[in-house]
């Protein structure tokens, strides 16, 4: 844990530091000292700007959005005793997704994390209340619930852009559906930031309740865990979460599903490790993925949502393989 907590803390550094402008560590520090203090920083205008305006906000963002993705992949998991469950195989990301281009159609980008929170909302509540009119809201009918509302919800969406979509906003939606971090600033970083604190903290401590769900819902019972009441709160838990990454960052696809399998191989199957590691080897992953997205191909920015998966596809084919073998 110490060695990620360093490792994140050198990958702020780092990140703010590379670009086409290179920034000194000791830049970086004048410039956050003397917005908190007040002090002067010794340094150009443009320099302090590029410093506190633009790589600081967007960094701090890609770590909450790629901690919170990780997190909520981890607890996925876990609730649906799916390895290949994420934010996205419930319908989270496609009902967010719907609910930030109908606004971006409409020309109301400034109501976009709330179209985003309501989508994932109503893709939650229309997930689990499918699982509950098939009979059953056990792990297997929630993901095969949330594969059709997932379904149903991106065509909607392609449907908005096909049928209201101009020249002008053609361009953001798909930014914004490809996923990136290029707008973000400090408004950014502040709502993905309240939205980790929030909803992490009953995430987090839903550690042993989760070991024991593992087991299977029978179990679980028997050990005095009420299972219905929890997977509903962490499930909405997880949404809310999602909703608020997605409507500061777009779709980021791979985080939630790769990262917490690397992190098991590593800590192991316990969520008491497994969820905080999770949640800040996503943070570092993120921030790197957005630096290579930003630098590589200067003077051209790649959405971070490509990076992620050209990353994520070749690891998830490997985690396959690695499947096959063992049940070989």
């Amino acid at each position: 844990m110490t060695v990620l907590l360093l490792a994140l803390a050198g990958s702020v550094v780092a990140a703010v530091a590379i670009g086409p402008a290179d920034i000194a560590p000791a830049e970086l520090a004048a410039s956050v000292w003397s917005h908190l203090t007040g002090a002067a920083t010794g340094l150009t205008p443009l320099r302090d700007a590029i410093i506190w305006e633009g790589r600081v906000p967007r960094v701090l963002t890609a770590a909450a959005v790629g901690g919170g993705l990780a997190l909520c992949g981890a607890v996925m998991q876990a609730l649906t005793r799916n390895p290949l469950a994420d934010p996205y195989l419930l319908g989270l990301s496609s009902g967010a997704s719907t609910g930030a281009v109908i606004v971006i159609v409409l020309g109301a980008a400034v109501a976009l994390p709330f179209a985003a929170f309501a989508g994932a909302l109503l893709a939650l509540t229309l997930t689990l209340g499918l699982a509950r009119a098939a009979g059953s809201a056990g792990a297997t009918a929630v993901v095969l619930a949330g594969l059709a509302v997932s379904a149903v919800l991106a065509a909607l969406t392609s449907l908005v852009i096909f049928w209201s979509a101009t020249n002008d906003s053609y361009r953001e939606i798909l930014s914004w559906l490809l996923g990136s971090l290029g707008g973000a600033d400090w408004a950014d970083a502040a709502l993905a930031g309240v939205a980790v604190v929030v909803c992490a903290v009953p995430l987090l401590a839903a550690a042993r309740p989760l070991d024991t769900l593992v087991l299977g819902d029978t179990a679980a019972e028997a050990l005095g865990i009420p299972v219905t009441r929890l997977r509903v709160l962490l499930f909405v838990c997880t949404a809310l979460l999602t909703g608020a990454l997605v409507a500061v960052s777009g779709s980021i696809g791979f985080v939630g599903l790769i990262l917490p399998h690397a992190v098991r191989a590593v800590v192991g199957a316990r969520h008491r490790a497994l969820l905080p590691v999770s949640f800040l080897a996503g943070a570092v992953f993120l921030i790197w993925a957005d630096t290579i997205a930003r630098t590589v191909f200067e003077p051209r920015e790649l959405p971070v949502g490509i990076v992620t998966a050209l990353i994520g596809g070749p690891v998830f084919a490997l985690l396959m393989l690695r499947m096959r073998k063992s049940r070989a």
